[in-house]
Order: C-alpha cells, then sequence, then structure tokens
C-alpha cells in the first residue's frame, strides 16, 4: 500500500522537476535593441535604438528588436510569445507591443505581434515582411541590413493602412531591393546627365559647366536627385539628401504591460 501511495507523488516529482529543467530563462530588457547574441556593431544598434524610439514617440506601440543567444530547446514560437509577455512589451490597456526576434545559432527568426497589434500587423504580412524583406538578407550575411529592413517594414505596416501597405510589398517582391535602388538611381543621374547635354548643346555651352547662350537664357533648374534612406540597409525609403529624423533621446526602457497570444509570424535561413 505504501509503494502504491508513493507512486502518484513520485509521478508528479518527476514531472515538477522536468518542468523546472525546461523553465526558459530571458534576457534583460536593457533597451530597444537587445543583442544577447552579439550580432550588431555599435553603429547599427544605434541606429535601430533612433529608429524605435522615434516609432514608439509617434504612437503608442513599442516594437523591440532581441537575438538571441539560444532558444534553449524550445521552438521560436514558444520562445517568443512567452518573452514579450515577461517583458511586458506595449501598453497594457492595448497590448500595443511587437517584437522582432532573431535567434542565428538555431537561424530563426520571427515578428511576435501582441494582442492590440494584430488586426494591423497581420501574420500575412509579418510573413510577407520576413520572407521579402529580412531571410534573403540573413542568408546573404547581411544580419544588419536584415534587421534594418524588416524594422523599416514593420513601422510602415503599422503607421499606413495595412491593406495598401501589403498591395505595395506584394507589387514589389525585391529579393535584393537594395541593388534595384542603385540601378534605379544609376539610370536616373544618366538621364539627367543625357538632358543637360542635349541642352548645353543647343545653347553652345560647356555640358560640364553649362556655361553659354542657354544658360544665359535661363535653362533648366533641376530639382535635387533624391537618394534611397539607408541604402545600405536596403531600405525603400526616399529621402532628400541632408535630410534626417530627429535625434531622439530618452531614458530608461521598460514594457507597459502588454500582452501577447502568438499571433504573427516565422521563417528560418
Amino acid at each position: 500500500m505504501r509503494k502504491r501511495r508513493f507512486c502518484p507523488l513520485l509521478t508528479l516529482l518527476a514531472v515538477a522537476l522536468a518542468c523546472a529543467a525546461h523553465a526558459l530563462t530571458f534576457p534583460q530588457l536593457t533597451g530597444r535593441v537587445v543583442d544577447e547574441a552579439g550580432i550588431l556593431d555599435p553603429p547599427a544598434r544605434a541606429a535601430l535604438e533612433q529608429k524605435l524610439a522615434e516609432f514608439e514617440a509617434k504612437t503608442t506601440g513599442q516594437l523591440v528588436v532581441v537575438t538571441l543567444k539560444s532558444l534553449q530547446g524550445t521552438s521560436i514560437e514558444d520562445y517568443g510569445y512567452q518573452l514579450g509577455r515577461h517583458w511586458g512589451i506595449g501598453q497594457k490597456d492595448k497590448n500595443s507591443g511587437a517584437l522582432l526576434i532573431v535567434a542565428p545559432n538555431e537561424r530563426k527568426v520571427r515578428i511576435e505581434v501582441g494582442y492590440g497589434l494584430e488586426g494591423q500587423l497581420t501574420d500575412a504580412v509579418s510573413k510577407l515582411i520576413i520572407e521579402n524583406s529580412i531571410v534573403p538578407r540573413l542568408r546573404a550575411g547581411d544580419v544588419a541590413g536584415g534587421i534594418t529592413r524588416g524594422v523599416d517594414d514593420i513601422v510602415q505596416a503599422l503607421t499606413v493602412d495595412p491593406d495598401e501597405w501589403k498591395a505595395r510589398a506584394q507589387r514589389r517582391p525585391d529579393g535584393q531591393p537594395a541593388a534595384m535602388d542603385v540601378i534605379v538611381l544609376v539610370l536616373f543621374l544618366i538621364v539627367v546627365f543625357m538632358i543637360m547635354r542635349a541642352v548645353a548643346r543647343q545653347g553652345g555651352a560647356d555640358p560640364r559647366t553649362m556655361r553659354g547662350r542657354g544658360a544665359r537664357r535661363g535653362g533648366p533648374i533641376f530639382m535635387p536627385v533624391p537618394f534611397p534612406s539607408g541604402s545600405g540597409s536596403g531600405s525603400s525609403d526616399w529621402s532628400w539628401p541632408g535630410s534626417s529624423g530627429g535625434g531622439f533621446s530618452g531614458g530608461g526602457f521598460s514594457g507597459g504591460g502588454g500582452s501577447f497570444g502568438g499571433g504573427g509570424a516565422s521563417g528560418s535561413w
């Protein structure tokens, strides 16, 4: 009888020990970028911190980038929503948080979405961002570029109409969008040069200096050429030379008590 009584107790004890052995540990939330895996250099990390701080200042959402040394034997989906809850990313009353998680050792990436953002940053949109923007760069070894482009696309998806953003992304599936931006820019500059050369010839001017009758009569005025912002990271936004977002700096950072239910998407490379 004593042996029979002890069997259930031993079983419960074994289960408790197994659960304790597989309990997940989480890195400390030290900022909007938590680079536990150590794969981001200081300039890339600083640029990401600024983007995320500006996004949070303009919206009610919180977006955090985290790189992990290990998924500790669990799936990135299980780890992701538990990490979001542990940190409490997003406002408590709105659950407006999101995580971009990269686990380089397991070659996994995930966008984890809080309850309040699931209507905008849907599973389909998250998957599109991962497949089109993040994974191709990670496969090419451009970790900072993949993460930066992922952040840019997440911010866009949360600040514009989600259907419009999805349609825009599907019209331009870009395995290497940064290269396409450079090609477009080069072609644009060639066209501008050809127009200037033709106008200069008609006015009897030196095409390199635009001196001559055409220039004196008031030749065409060319606007500054827009350059892709963050071209090194493959960003698809355009900005004028010399423009920049306002420098945002703040004190400590912490989650607002938001919760997660497993929404989002994952990928691998």
